[in-house]
């Protein structure tokens, strides 16, 4: 039995060094041990809307949030497959149903805070900050 158990014990150790060998790891080829080649990732930023641009996409407002001076027209595009209108909170302005690619354009000539829904899907809000 002291035989086997030898055996065995050698055996074990055996494969265990074999399992080192097995998961040390070797630089890539063209790289140096010791070495450090660091990553770097790229993001684009997001494309953000043009100054007077509002998209309809994913039932949202792009952005929900617009700030433009007095004067300026804003024009909403549909990118959703389902129709959206564009419907201020105090009856400045409202468009009619809009299909997909559809565009709605309003003119803000006095400053304030407009606040528009969609009239079909009111959870949908918007904001338009108009300054001087």
């Amino acid at each position: 039995m002291g035989m086997t158990l030898t055996k065995l014990s050698a055996a074990a150790l055996a494969a265990a060094a074999v399992l080192a060998g097995c998961s040390a790891s070797r630089p890539a080829a063209g790289s140096s041990p010791g070495v450090s080649m660091g990553s770097t990732s790229v993001t684009a930023p997001a494309a953000p809307a043009t100054g007077n641009q509002v998209n309809i996409d994913g039932f949202a407002f792009a952005p929900a949030t617009l700030t433009v001076t007095a004067g300026t027209t804003v024009t909403w595009t549909n990118r959703d497959e389902e129709p959206h209108t564009v419907a201020a909170s105090d009856g400045s302005f409202h468009s009619p149903g809009m299909g997909t690619g559809a565009t709605f354009t309003h003119t803000f000539t006095d400053p304030g805070t407009f606040d528009y829904v969609c009239s079909i899907h009111p959870m949908m809000h918007g904001t338009v900050v108009v300054t001087r």
